[in-house]
């Protein structure tokens, strides 16, 4: 039977190319959700004081950090740019200055580490949990440099669709996190018995692990040699301009969406231990729908950055649509499950912690996981077509909409914390709906189409092939 070359599957930025994109990031991003499932679960092993302290402490965390990695990401859609109007010296230079933001936001990770008491008795939480969060908080600032220059490591990959190594590197990094996890929580194989600070001991080490890999990986041939990687490590100002210009709202939109979500969770822990575990809990089985769509989201801006620089917006729309079929057919088998067998997804967390308290953890968390199974698919909407118009260039109204959705989502959870938990829950299950229709809107008008981030040359005649 002839291959059909206009069929969903085979034609142009059809199933078959976004798949071969989006399957490795997808189980790439996946490795993430997973090593943080699994150091959630061992936490709560542990103690469902260290679960709780964790979800804060990652949260502040990641609020530091987002601004930076959301800038260092955003190369992705350069090199996917540069890559699609076959400009390869280039790619290496906008690498290297992905790395570098990683490098001068060093010092500031590292001046955050004594301030931490402080953000954490203002929030109020028990007295038991604090000491966890202070704990787990000030070691993950040791790995923050780590998060930043791999990000920009990544997207040298990512954004020339060689997505397999990308995704080798990040299993192995769970691998390693996975074991020393084991290892330094609990005390195995004559190490000490470390609790929180192993869990965030594992995370710093697996985060350079990351990176020293990437770092083998660029330099071997012919990588270092395509893509003037040897050559163009120097701090290039004019285009450290523009990658800010594009990628700072990139990185705010990061930081507006963790800083809401960071007060919101801090505000949650001041109903009590048990909804702040019982949130945790949630969250821990929802990063199993959610960060596998991720990288579904870093294939289809890949795409659409790509076809714009080759004069293509008709298959960068066609690749977006392609994108989100398999992300929304993901979260519905997902929603399914958390909807109708919750439990299966608690039967870890189950195994090692104390039959009692896990007990009152789960009927919370049951409910809760009603809410993760009611917003999921606008989850998957928000996530693809916002990174398809950031792929395009189109930051700055991404960074708008969250600016006001977070401020929504704050300002409705303080005036509404006398509601309890389940208040909390329906203004997150809100403001993730919100921004997947707002976003899905965007994209169906269109002024993405003729967007570029790029400086515009004339296009060179040989084509550029990827090279691992």
């Amino acid at each position: 039977m002839p291959n059909n070359r206009d069929s969903w599957w085979s034609r142009p930025c059809g199933g078959r190319e976004v798949l071969a994109i989006a399957l490795p990031l997808f189980i790439s991003t996946g490795t993430l959700s997973v090593m943080m499932f699994i150091d959630r679960m061992f936490l709560l092993w542990y103690s469902s004081d260290m679960l709780a302290a964790a979800m804060a402490g990652g949260m502040l965390y990641w609020t530091m950090i987002c601004f930076p990695v959301g800038v260092a990401g955003y190369i992705n859609t350069f090199v996917a740019q540069y890559f699609g109007a076959e400009r390869p010296e280039r790619i290496g230079a906008a690498t290297w200055q992905g790395m570098w933001i990683g490098v001068y936001a060093a010092p500031l990770f590292l001046a955050a580490i004594p301030v931490a008491p402080y953000l954490f008795h203002w929030a109020g939480h028990d007295p038991q949990v604090i000491p966890h969060e202070i704990a787990y908080f000030q070691i993950l600032c040791f790995g923050a440099p780590a998060a930043v220059i791999a990000a920009a490591q990544e997207a040298l990959f990512t954004g020339r669709g060689v997505t397999r190594v990308v995704m080798v590197v990040d299993i192995a990094a769970l691998l390693v996190n996975a074991v020393l996890d084991y290892i330094w929580i609990f005390g195995a194989w004559g190490f000490p018995e470390m609790g929180i600070q192993g869990a965030a001991l594992a995370t710093v080490v697996s985060g350079w692990f990351r990176v020293g890999v990437f770092a083998w990986l660029m330099h071997r041939e012919p990588v270092r040699r395509a893509y003037s990687l040897a050559t163009a490590w120097r701090v290039d100002r004019s285009l450290l301009r523009r990658i800010l210009r594009y990628g700072g709202p990139n990185g705010f939109q990061f930081l507006v969406d963790a800083a809401g979500f960071a007060v919101m969770i801090m505000l949650v822990g001041r109903l009590g231990k048990v909804e702040m575990a019982a949130t945790a809990l949630a969250f821990n089985v929802n990063t199993l729908a959610f960060i596998p769509m991720l990288g579904v989201g870093i294939a289809a801006s890949t795409l659409v950055g790509q076809q714009l620089t080759r004069g293509r917006p008709d298959l960068a729309t066609r690749a977006t649509w392609t994108a989100l079929t398999f992300a929304l057919a993901y979260t519905a088998v997902c929603g399914t499950f958390f909807l109708f067998t919750p439990d299966l997804f608690l039967l870890g967390h189950r195994a090692g912690a104390d039959p009692q308290e896990f007990a009152q953890l789960r009927d919370v968390a049951v409910v809760l996981l009603r809410f993760v199974a009611a917003y999921c698919l606008f989850d998957a909407m928000q996530i693809i077509f916002a990174g398809a118009i950031k792929g395009a260039g189109d930051t700055w109204f991404v960074l708008l909409v969250s600016l006001v959705m977070s401020t929504i989502g704050v300002i409705s959870c303080w005036l509404g914390l006398g509601l309890g938990l389940f208040w909390w829950w329906f203004v997150l299950t809100a403001w993730i709906c919100a921004l997947g229709l707002i976003f899905c809107l965007r994209f169906l008008r269109g002024p993405w189409r003729s967007m570029r981030v790029i400086d515009q040359v004339a296009k060179k005649s040989a084509p550029v092939k990827a090279t691992n």
